[in-house]
């Protein structure tokens, strides 16, 4: 393993470890680079920021995009204290991001209570018989909008 790896997955152990021993969140870190060079980090923000979302993922992939004013971290790469839950890999995803390293894998977290495992079956199923209630409604209205979308010459495909 390259030399430049290790030291971005030791920060993003290092910023999971710091999170921990101040109290501030959860065990997570995340680090975001780009041709080598740090361009994001964060912990987990849960806690602190009163945001579900503001996982360390999360976090680092907002902060960023605002680095590079960007919201395409194409040629990035993301170190991962953790492999992370679905929110977290749907948003490396969307964000374009090229690689990932994590260290800890799911099952590990699962171990120590943050397991996503329900997440992942409850997107296998119908979703009206999900544990998250849920019920369609004006559909046809709301296609009016994905049908004006596509007809509609300025926009950024992302």
């Amino acid at each position: 393993m390259q030399p430049q790896h290790q030291k971005f997955m030791q920060l993003a152990i290092e910023l999971s470890k710091a999170n921990v021993k101040y109290k501030l969140g959860g065990p997570f870190g995340a680090v975001i680079t780009k041709n080598g060079h740090l361009i994001a980090q964060s912990a987990n923000k849960v806690v602190p920021s009163n945001d579900p979302t503001a996982h360390a993922e999360i976090v680092a992939i907002r902060l960023a995009c605002k680095v590079l004013n960007t919201y395409d971290l194409t040629g990035c790469t993301i170190y991962t204290s953790c492999e992370p839950c679905p929110m977290c890999l749907g948003a490396i995803y969307w964000a374009h991001i090229d690689t990932m390293y994590y260290a800890n894998n799911k099952n590990d977290a699962a171990k120590i209570g943050f397991d996503d495992a329900f997440i992942y079956a409850e997107m296998d199923i119908k979703p009206e018989i999900r544990k998250l209630k849920s019920t369609r409604i004006m559909a046809k209205e709301a296609f009016e909008v994905f049908k004006l979308w596509q007809t509609t010459e300025a926009k950024t495909h992302y």
